[in-house]
């Protein structure tokens, strides 16, 4: 992956460099599935902050739970969830946008006063196409793109996984586990708004591979 690339995985539709990285360690809680689903999401992500050197913690001091991945069937049930309009704001007014645009996922970050993540929630509107993927890989890609604050446009025309063979599993693309494991060096910081960030990250990356 060159430096370009690497730029680009951070580089917004509006044309702005935004990197993040959590702050604190993660504490997960998942809505809406059965137990068997729970252990796959909650492995997914046990999986990648180990992958990053991160942390997960029992509960987080100001929220209980800073990963909320919440999955239901239409984007209405959001309004019904009790104080939901507290965790993301301007929520009546979103709701209508994303059944407009036929959306099947959302993320919605929060952040520190350095800028790094301090929460992330996730929701998924199970339509067909979410349906027909598998527990395993729906979770990797979603806990992937929760683990850093991406561009808007990073996975939009290739996605951060990779299928092994026809019928085998989707892993984590190497280039992309590696540019990971390089944002959480404890060198790099936490958040940044640099592109010449993205050529600290890219010369990790190089010596890692």
């Amino acid at each position: 992956m060159t430096p370009e690339d690497t730029e680009a995985l951070f580089t917004r539709s509006d044309g702005f460099y935004a990197f993040a990285r959590w702050g604190r360690p993660i504490v997960p809680v998942v809505f809406g599935v059965e137990d068997a689903t729970l252990a796959v999401v909650k492995g997914a992500i046990e999986a990648v902050v180990a992958l990053a050197g991160h942390r997960m913690a029992e509960t987080d001091p100001e929220l209980g739970a800073n990963l909320m991945v919440f999955l239901f069937r239409e984007w209405s049930e959001l309004g019904e969830v009790p104080h939901m309009d507290r965790l993301v704001p301007d929520l009546a007014d979103l709701i209508p946008r994303l059944e407009a645009a036929g959306a099947n996922q959302y993320r919605f970050f929060r952040f520190d006063e350095a800028g790094a993540i301090r929460a992330c929630f996730v929701f998924l509107r199970m339509d067909e196409e979410l349906m027909a993927v598998s527990a395993e890989t729906l979770a990797l890609s979603q806990v992937v793109q929760s683990i850093l604050l991406w561009s808007d446009l990073a996975f939009r025309d290739r996605s951060p996984l990779a299928q092994v063979g026809t019928d085998g599993p989707a892993l984590l693309r190497p280039d992309i586990a590696d540019v990971i494991r390089a944002a959480y060096d404890p060198t790099m910081p936490a958040a940044a708004a640099d592109p010449a960030h993205a050529l600290r990250l890219s010369a990790r990356t190089e010596r890692a591979q």
